[in-house]
């Protein structure tokens, strides 16, 4: 027959026994608690095709601003900003009470050296004139035919003509107005002669990657349907505005009246040569910016690490990354938004 003490030390034991194994459990389901679920991704650095998305704004790379040679009153502007011209077009003209005037005094100084000249010239074989007053008559001839000549080449000069087919995109002044030698009066757009070009910024990654010949599609506003073009030149140097390098993108098909210079549109190229790095979800960057990013990263699936990768395309269903992710095997794809450096944890799959 036990004892009282044995009976109670009896108790005691199971009491103390039940406790740890509530406390025990407690611990653990708060250890479970504290456990954050994610998605995980296989990290696989592989070779892969994928498109380049850039934007900038159409230009036709031949752009001219338009002047006088001479100063004047405007007389008249006969376009209008947007307006289509043709090579030779009459732009806009000078009031000509000054040019003519100054084209009449050359043409009568040019009559009388003429005069002179042949004067001279007759008492010269009559004995009369001396050689050197015939060669200074002659002298002043020559001139008064070159004066002529440069009051009519100004005059011919007091229109502006298209230098070719194209667009109006500015005028700087209007009917009446007083202008100087090479005041900006007219900005045109070569469009007729010369294709339409995109230039685009892109990051050194994808400038790399990229050839001359690469094909492209334009998707702008003004244009109800893609337009097909093609990289034709690249920088050798980074913008330094922008701190990007620039692929210029000739425009294959001839939809002029849909494309306006400045127009801002998105390119989507295609490189010729494969890209190396991961392609990942778009869930799996987080606060992407200028070609960079952050990822969570695991190497045992308990914890995770933030780290910065470097983004080398953005596709309609993935993103490219080229660099941060050598030394990591996997990769959060869901659940990013909860965790931070070093958080605890626990894989889940799809079915769950």
């Amino acid at each position: 027959m036990k004892s009282i003490s044995q009976i109670i030390t009896a108790i005691l034991i199971s009491s103390f026994t039940l406790a740890s194994c509530q406390r025990s459990e407690q611990q653990n389901n708060l250890n479970q608690d504290e456990l954050i679920p994610v998605q995980l991704m296989s990290l696989q650095e592989d070779e892969s095709s994928t498109q380049i998305i850039a934007s900038g704004v159409f230009t036709t790379e031949d752009e001219t601003i338009l002047s006088f040679k001479n100063g004047g009153i405007i007389q008249s502007i006969t376009v209008k900003e947007g307006d289509r011209v043709k090579k030779g077009q009459v732009l806009a003209s000078l009031n000509m009470g000054e040019i003519d005037a100054s084209v009449q005094q050359a043409s009568l100084a040019l009559e009388k050296a003429e005069r002179d000249y042949q004067r001279i010239r007759q008492l010269y074989t009559d004995s009369v004139a001396t050689k050197e007053q015939l060669e200074n008559m002659k002298t002043a001839r020559d001139v008064a035919v070159q004066q002529n000549r440069v009051a009519q080449f100004n005059k011919n000069y007091s229109q502006i003509r298209a230098t070719d087919n194209g667009y109006v995109l500015r005028k700087f002044v209007n009917a009446g107005q007083t202008v100087g030698p090479g005041t900006p009066v007219i900005q045109l757009n070569g469009a007729g002669s010369s294709a339409w070009k995109l230039k685009v910024g892109v990051s050194d990654e994808q400038w790399a990657v990229l050839a001359v010949g690469d094909k492209a599609v334009i998707e702008s506003d003004l244009s109800s349907e893609g337009l097909r073009a093609s990289v034709v030149r690249k920088s050798e140097g980074v913008d330094p505005t922008s701190g990007t390098f620039t692929v210029v993108l000739e425009v294959d098909d001839g939809h002029a009246d849909q494309i306006a210079s400045g127009a801002f549109a998105r390119a989507v190229i295609t490189p010729s040569a494969n890209i190396q790095g991961w392609n990942v979800p778009y869930s799996a960057v987080l606060d992407g910016n200028k070609g960079e990013g952050y990822v969570f990263v695991s190497n045992d699936k308990e914890t995770v690490k933030r780290v910065q990768v470097k983004i080398g395309s953005i596709n309609k269903d993935q993103i490219t990354i080229v660099g941060g992710l050598e030394s990591y095997e996997y990769l959060v794809i869901s659940g990013s938004a909860y965790l931070k450096d070093g958080s605890a944890i626990q894989e889940q799959t799809t079915e769950q």
